[in-house]
């Protein structure tokens, strides 16, 4: 059991934190339970007495850290022994024991005060005061407060484990989990601080240690619980010890954390990850601050480390501030996530860190690796015993600092130090806002030894803030700040909003997680449209937009993560002028689920290769799991819900997952979310939620076994905006602060929520222009703003933030000029010294004291108070000590960690904006002893106000010591200032319940004194110091409160004061208390005068309202309303309402239908006998033809109707009613353009009435694009009949329409097919009957046509279709339909994402409805995926299509055999032209034939005569020159020659033969003519056979290429010998509609080159029909 000091065994309590009732129970139990000793106590007291003998032996030698160190052995020995045996300790001692303690503490208090001093270097520091007892001595406690000296860390090298060796490392990933809140309950903290207490007397005084004997029994134990006079010697030894030890770790602790407040635990330094090899030692080392000390704890995989449990192998110590976990031998299995966790009473934090232990994989002897051991070096000692005190002071300090985002900062210091000792370095740390700053790539610090500086190496506005230098040399420090701002960068598009700032991951599960990030202050003078959140997977450089459209609220959760990766976010801005630059990344977040890291196990599936495999447990048998649980709406917002449950406690062992459902609040139509894919996390953001619907959702759980059951639904929850963009904040007040500064105070705006802070901007005062003050949101309501010019006047506003948005601007403040606060405009000057100090609660170690504020404040309003106090010892007092750092506002503060029975004195100094003025003299001394009276102590802070000739007010306040019964009453006792102490009087005979009296009855000029007692059970307490002199009086210009009725009947109090200063304010209350609820009362304040209005005055409003002007001497005034006042006035309000009618509604004029005008105005209530007068331009009309008036009673309604409205009308109309004494009337002014608007409003009305007569239009003209992106124009109509024609114009010409409208559904429509520019122009349609005519007007031209055209574009671009991929002889062309294709579709191409630049190449364009992209001479760069974009005028739409792989390979070897077919067919051997089909003629003639050909190679040529082959001769000269003539001669022919003649050219290409028939006719007359026959002047029919090698081939082989290239038969007329060589080009392709030339009746195969609309189909669509060639050109 438990063990107690000796002190809690005597008294009930030691000091106040002792007072805690579970402590007193502690006590009682402690009183209650079996003392026993056990072995375990005696060894772990044998180990405690051999580390006082290596302590006693070091004390000779000098004190060292041996000597700590050995005490700490011995301490961490009977740690041990005390936690097995719970704490148990036994307080019996034989006669051994008691003269062993007694030599021991007779060596004297200066071994006392050693072992006292190894304890405290060595050991856990005592908590004296405070619950938490476990607290240690911290390197610095939280943020900026003071710490100790902190060693410098060492690591060794760690070349060798870069280096490429054979090993396994098996991986481990782990993630910070942050947990709020404390573990252990308040009572076993106390009980263990009890505990602690009696261990920490024992080692102190070193009793116990030869304690060996075996447990005794319950009766022996409660016989020695009667004390012996030795044992008495040797408590008292003991409270002499403890005694001093307390005052000791009181001091330190006072220095430790100055502010007394708690602090929840924050680390400073952070273990850090560790790689080792196998039998090597290493230490985990982290640093933590906080209030209490935290207890710091070691989890490996969140299993708390028991050290007994594996002896040797974990080391946990905490020296110095510093906790380390040692793990010796580190085994394969070492490898894990380790993590420590810091508890106090504010809540516990983590951090994490994980260990890789590398096993080697080969022969090689490891333990040549075991040799290193990674180990920090030990902590130097700090500089205690060099200096009494170190003067550290700094020189060429950074001032207020001014940057931009992207830039780099640098702020720096020289650093003096005095004395310098050489062995010693400071410590030199910086703070942004009071958190420490840690070296990361975006901060650099440098310390040369004398100079410290941090380097901002890319300024964002996170960076901004108060930055602060600490230099520490042990526990001496000192610290110099300065502000920086980080403007926002230049914005890529003008007007664009600045970056966001912030951006944080929070709630992070396996597949989601909600991003926050900050507002940024400037917006680029456009509201702030919403926010794009862009990921990042870690390791990757894609950044994936999360959002389609822009999200207002400033968290927004991002599903569709994927299990285990990591991700970083960044948020932009948006706004009406574009998008704003990225912020700063967050830091990466795991997508891991916390609850589902426990159900899974990881292991490295290869030693070698450290991959993880995370598998699920298998499932001992199906079980369907029941429904989740706790299922509710964490937050909701207009664009989405977040759900959180809890998994289901049936869910057999396999792992699950979750639908989500949801359903109209009020309906049981459920409908499932998720309908794809399950949920892994009990977490889910439902979107596309109707805003302002109200929805209720439920969860089922699923697993292999089926879908189980559904949770229990949600309420109703609506979607909307939980949180409200926050309200104005109020009261702007800037304050001179230097010539380049102002400080600006503002109060929080009423009913904030979740506040991230504030922006301030300035404006100098007539200029219009705002300038940020802050970039960055900031905290409290105060801040000063930097960077003005000097002798300027600015206004300022302020403005707040939170997640919701930001507020709007407050109210301008007042102008100020920008100069410095002292002798700058009103002379202000320090307060005088306070005076008259008192004590009003006395304890064992403290003492709260009370004084009057100073007769002079120096102009300027006091801020706050001083108070110092110093220790006097037989009448000689000593130095003087700071009571407090930060400035008390109350006049009473308690002054702790005093000594008892010691004699204080006590100074207070007053403090202002203009500095802390001169300390009062030393007050009187002043005993610190326990106060046990029973009756109340003295009240306090009494004074006097609303003095008058024959009264005044008395306040005062509650004494702070009530005694020991509650406080019943007050009396208050005067006396002329001159009369003796026995002239007191009481003033009232009963106590007093409240704690102010009006005293009347005084007499005019006499001077008094007051002072006030209070009362309880036990009887009247000591009075209250006495009053100031008051002399009763009515002072010259005293004014009184004035009550007031307007004539609106509000009720107000009004005080008016014409002896204030500048800084003086009106300050109403309340039966003297402040005013806290203000909702049914307004002030107002101008000048010399205030008021206080009520806005409904009722009895909750009964009271003493008293009004005090500040910064004057003592003017105030009060009024008192009570049931008989508050029934007066408000019937003096009643009556002054009462004489006006009052009106629901002012004169006001509307537009009838028929565009008649009609003037009206309603009271709240008429009587049968009121009467109304309508006067026009002060003259009285009456009603009548053009006036048609009415006055209706019951309802109130007066009104006037006029036909219509003529130029002579204008002018002022009022009505003006009567009804009984009650009168009011209204006006209505209808000149100038007010009166043309409206008149013009009539006329048009009027003509509308007409118009609507006959047919008439509803909807006028407009147009709509249809989904065959044609464009239809249209018009809604009403009033139709058969006969009503419709006329369409287009600039005043009629456009012709096939066929009567039928006017269904009463809409017009006009059809434009392929709408273009030529379409522009003014469309006009009529509607006529006999009736009337109507008409409708419609411009398509500049901006309404670019509009229209953009919605053309828009559905031309949706049209488009997918690319696909064609070969063509020139290459490769890629190419999509659309429906059709006008100019005003921009379209762009892109290669991996790149622009593509067009060439001769790469060349693009139109061809009909076909876009399309030609590669020319394909290479493998051209490789990749193409994208097409289609830009209609606002938005770009895309198509792609992978040119990569099998499709490329396809489709380049396509274009190969495609190019080899194009040039076989240009290069292949053909007769060009010249030969005839038919020669005929006479016999004995010369014949003489010529052509030419062409080939490539140049064609080999030979002739046939009637098929057979043909050679020259003397008769026939056969000739071949340059390459390309080829002529037949025949000098005379004869009948023998006729027949039929063939050419045959030949080369590798292919082969033609051109036929020519040669008649030969026998002379038989005169003439003698040749006659040759072409196709110029016979048709007969002629034929060549054409046949290429490579079609020669292709028969011996598959056709492969058939189901991509079709072939078709091509023929054509014999060319004309004098047309173009055939060797052409077109636009897009060569020898693409080439065909083949007929012979002998057969026809030559060619193969086409497929057009754009055939070729490879690489979409799997079916090849376009086959289509003939065209003619060459």
């Amino acid at each position: 059991m438990m063990s107690l000091p000796f002190y809690q065994r005597h008294h009930e309590h030691y000091d106040r934190a002792y007072r805690h009732k579970a402590l007193s129970s502690t006590v009682s139990q402690y009183q209650k339970e079996t003392k026993s000793k056990s072995a375990v106590y005696a060894q772990g007291s044998a180990a405690y007495a051999r580390g006082s003998a290596a302590h006693r032996h070091s004390s000779a030698a000098g004190f060292s850290l041996d000597s700590s160190a050995a005490y700490s052995h011995g301490s961490t020995a009977y740690d041990h022994s005390a936690m097995q045996s719970k704490r148990s300790a036994a307080y019996s001692l034989d006669s051994q024991s008691l003269s062993t303690s007694s030599a021991a503490y007779s060596h004297g208090s200066e071994s006392i005060n050693k072992l006292a001093a190894a304890y405290r270097l060595g050991s856990e520091a005592y908590n004296f005061g405070l619950k938490n007892s476990n607290l240690m001595i911290e390197d610095q406690s939280y943020k900026m407060s003071p710490k100790a000296k902190r060693a410098k860390q060492s690591l060794i090298s760690e070349d060798k484990e870069n280096e490429a060796i054979d090993y396994s490392v098996p991986i481990f990933t782990g993630r910070e989990v942050n947990i709020s809140g404390i573990t252990d309950t308040e009572e076993e903290r106390i009980k263990e601080s009890a505990a602690y207490v009696a261990k920490r007397n024992l080692f102190a005084t070193g009793e116990g240690v030869s304690v060996s004997k075996v447990a005794k029994t319950t009766s022996e134990e409660e016989h020695h619980e009667k004390k012996s006079r030795k044992v008495a010697i040797r408590e008292s030894a003991e409270r002499v010890a403890m005694k001093k030890t307390l005052e000791e770790t009181q001091a330190f602790h006072k220095k430790l954390n100055q502010d007394k407040l708690l602090h929840p635990p924050e680390f400073i330094i952070e273990p850090r990850s560790h790689t080792i090899w196998e039998k090597e030692n290493v230490r985990f080392n982290c640093s933590v601050a906080g209030w209490p000390a935290p207890r710091v704890t070691w989890y490996k995989n969140n299993v708390p480390i028991d050290v007994q449990a594996h002896p040797g192998k974990y080391i946990i110590q905490s020296r110095y501030g510093l906790h380390s976990l040692e793990i010796t031998e580190c085994e394969f299995d070492d490898t894990a996530q380790y993590h420590a966790s810091a508890m106090n009473v504010k809540g516990e934090v983590s951090v994490y860190a994980s260990l890789v232990v590398k096993r080697y994989k080969g022969e090689i002897d490891a333990s040549l690796l075991h040799s290193r051991n990674l180990s920090l070096s030990p902590f130097a000692v700090t500089p205690h015993g060099y200096a009494s005190r170190f003067e550290i002071s700094f020189v060429d300090k950074f001032d207020v600092a001014f940057g931009r985002e992207g830039e780099t900062m640098s702020l720096g210091c020289t650093v003096v130090i005095n004395p310098d000792i050489k062995r010693f370095k400071p410590d030199i740390e910086w703070y942004r806002n009071g958190v420490l700053i840690t070296p990361s790539k975006w901060v650099q610090m440098q310390w040369s030894g004398e100079r410290a500086s941090l380097t901002l190496t890319h300024a964002n506005k996170e960076d901004e803030g108060l930055y602060t230098l600490r230099v520490a040399m042990g526990e001496y420090y000192e610290e110099y700040s300065g502000y920086v701002f980080v403007r926002d960068a230049d914005a890529e598009i003008p007007g664009a909003p600045g970056a966001p700032l912030d951006v944080q991951c929070l709630d992070a599960n396996k597949d989601y997680v909600i991003v926050s990030w900050k507002q940024p202050a400037v917006d680029g003078g456009n509201p702030i449209l919403g926010y794009f959140i862009d990921r990042c997977e870690v390791g990757t450089s894609h950044w994936t937009q999360c959002n389609e459209n822009p999200v207002k609220f400033a968290r927004f959760p991002v599903t569709g993560l994927i299990e285990g990766r990591s991700y970083i976010f960044r948020v932009r801005a948006v706004n009406k002028a574009g998008v704003s630059l990225p912020s700063r990344v967050s830091e990466p977040v795991a997508a891991l689920d916390p609850a589902d890291r426990a159900r899974l196990r990881s292991h490295p599936s290869a030693p070698w290769t450290g991959q993880i495999i995370v598998t699920e447990e298998e499932p001992a048998e199906g079980v369907v799991p029941g429904p989740p649980t706790d299922l509710q709406v964490i937050e909701a917002t207009k664009n989405y819900v977040v759900l959180s449950w809890k998994p289901p406690g049936q869910r057999g062992h396999e792992g699950i997952m979750y639908f989500v459902e949801k359903c109209v609040a009020g309906t049981e139509d459920w409908q499932r979310v998720n309908t794809e894919i399950p949920v892994k996390s009990p977490r889910f953001a439902v979107f596309d939620l109707s805003e302002g619907k109200s929805y209720c959702f439920r969860v089922r759980c699923c697993n292999s076994a089926g879908i189980g059951e559904p949770s229990e639904a949600t309420e109703a929850t609506v979607v909307d905006d939980k949180l409200d963009i926050p309200k104005a904040p109020g009261r702007i007040l800037p304050t001179r602060n230097t010539d380049t500064s102002v400080v600006v105070t503002w109060t929080e705006p009423p009913d904030a929520k979740e506040l991230v802070g504030y922006y301030i901007e300035s404006s100098v005062e007539g200029s219009g222009r705002w300038e940020p003050c802050n970039n960055n949101p900031v905290k409290g309501t105060r801040f000063i703003c930097h960077g003005l010019s000097n002798g300027e006047k600015y206004i300022f506003r302020v403005r707040a933030v939170n997640a919701a948005g930001l507020s709007e601007f407050s109210q301008e403040s007042e102008p100020i000029e920008v100069k410095a606060a002292i002798g700058g405009g009103l002379l202000h000057a320090a307060p005088s010294p306070p005076y008259d100090i008192v004590v009003l609660e006395s304890v064992r170690d403290s003492m709260v004291l009370g004084w009057k504020q100073p007769e002079a404040i120096g102009g300027a309003e006091i801020t706050g108070y001083y108070v110092n106090y110093r220790e006097v010892v037989d009448g000689v007092p000593g130095k003087w000590k700071e009571a407090n750092i930060k400035a008390v506002t109350e006049r009473a503060y308690r002054i702790q960690n005093l000594k008892e029975n010691m004699v204080y004195q006590f100074q207070v100094a007053a403090a202002n904006l203009a500095g802390v003025g001169t300390p009062s003299k030393p007050s009187k001394p002043f005993k610190c002893e326990e106060w046990t009276i029973a009756v109340p102590g003295p009240p306090h802070d009494v004074k006097c106000t609303e003095v008058r000739k024959d009264s005044l007010v008395l306040l005062w306040k509650e004494p702070v010591y009530s005694g020991r019964s509650p406080i019943v009453g007050y009396y208050v006792d005067m006396k002329e200032t001159e009369a003796k102490e026995e002239h007191w009087r009481s003033v009232n005979e009963k106590p007093l319940q409240k704690k102010f009296l009006k005293i009347g009855g005084l007499t005019q000029g006499v001077s008094y004194v007051f002072r006030v007692r209070a009362t309880n059970q036990a009887g009247v307490g000591k009075p209250s110091d006495v009053t100031d002199a008051v002399v009763a009086e009515t002072r010259p210009g005293t004014k009184e409160v004035v009550v007031d009725v307007d004539d609106n009947g509000v009720i107000s109090l009004n005080f008016e004061c014409d002896q204030m200063s500048p800084d003086s304010k009106f300050i109403w209350s309340k039966n003297y208390e402040p005013i806290e609820d203000d909702s049914r009362l307004n002030i107002n304040t101008k000048g010399g005068k205030s008021k206080l209005s009520f806005k409904d005055l009722g009895e909750d409003d009964l009271g003493i309202y008293s009004c005090i002007v500040t910064d004057t001497d003592g003017v105030s005034s009060s009024y008192t309303i009570d049931e008989e006042e508050m029934k007066r006035l408000l019937a003096l309000s009643h009556e002054r309402q009462f004489p006006t009618v009052p009106l629901v509604s002012e004169l006001a004029v509307e537009i009838l239908e028929k565009g008649e005008v009609r003037f009206w105005l309603q009271a709240e209530k008429l009587s049968g006998n009121a009467k109304a007068n309508f006067v026009f331009n002060d003259k009285e009309i009456f009603n009548g033809e053009k006036y048609k008036m009415k006055v209706d009673q019951k309802t109130g309604l007066v009104e006037m109707i006029m036909d219509k409205l003529e130029e002579k009308d204008e002018g002022t109309y009022t009505f003006q009613l009567q009804d009984g004494k009650a009168t009011n009337q209204s006006s209505l002014v209808l000149i100038g353009d007010v009166f043309k608007k409206l008149r013009d409003e009539a006329d048009f009305q009027r003509k509308e009435w007409h118009r609507k007569q006959g047919p008439h239009f509803v909807d006028k003209l407009g147009w709509e694009v249809t989904d065959e992106c044609n464009v239809m124009l249209k018009c809604k109509v009403a009033n139709i009949k058969k006969e009503t024609h419709i006329v369409w114009y287009k600039d005043d010409r009629e456009i012709m329409v096939d066929e009567e409208h039928d006017f269904k559904d009463g809409v017009c429509t006009l059809l434009i097919s392929e709408f273009s520019k030529k379409d522009a122009g003014t469309y006009e349609v009529i509607l006529k009957d006999d009736r009337g005519k109507d008409s409708s007007e419609l411009k398509l031209k500049d901006t309404a046509f670019a509009d229209l055209m953009n919605e053309v574009c828009r559905r031309i671009a949706l049209s488009a279709t997918d690319l696909k991929i064609q070969s063509t002889a020139e290459g490769i062309r890629l190419y999509s339909y659309v429906t059709y294709y006008v100019e005003d579709l921009r379209v762009g191409w892109l290669h991996n994402d790149t622009q593509i630049k067009f060439t001769d190449r790469m060349r693009t364009g139109v061809t009909g409805e076909q876009i399309w992209l030609q590669i020319n001479e394909p290479t493998p760069q051209d490789k990749g995926r193409y994208i097409m974009e289609l830009f209609d005028g606002n938005t770009t739409h895309k198509k792609t299509v992978d040119l990569s792989g099998q499709a490329f390979d396809e489709a380049f070897a396509e274009f190969q055999r495609l190019k080899q077919a194009a040039i076989a067919e240009k290069n292949r051997a053909r007769v060009l032209g010249g030969l005839p089909d038919v020669v005929t003629i006479q016999e004995g003639k010369a014949l003489n034939l010529s052509c030419t050909v062409w080939g490539d190679p140049t064609p080999e040529v030979s002739w046939l005569k009637n098929e057979k082959s043909f050679v020259s001769d003397a008769n026939c000269i056969l000739k071949f020159e340059s390459g390309k003539n080829v002529s037949f001669s025949i000098s005379a022919v004869s009948t023998q020659d006729s027949g039929k003649y063939s050419i045959v050219v030949k080369n590798k290409y292919g082969t033609e033969t051109s036929d020519v028939t040669v008649i030969v006719m026998p002379v038989s007359g005169q003439t003698d003519t040749v006659q040759g026959h072409n196709q110029n002047n016979k048709t007969v029919s002629k034929k060549k056979k054409a046949m290429t090698a490579s079609k020669q081939k292709e028969g011996e082989k598959k056709d492969f290429i058939k189901p991509h290239v079709e072939e078709i038969i091509a023929t054509e007329e014999t060319p004309d010998p004098n047309e173009m060589p055939p060797v052409e080009k077109e636009k897009d392709t060569k020898s693409n509609q080439q065909a083949a030339k007929k012979t002998d009746g057969k026809a030559g195969v060619a193969e086409k080159v497929p057009q754009p609309t055939e070729g490879l189909d690489r979409q799997g669509k079916k090849p376009p029909e086959k289509a003939a060639l065209g003619k060459p050109h």
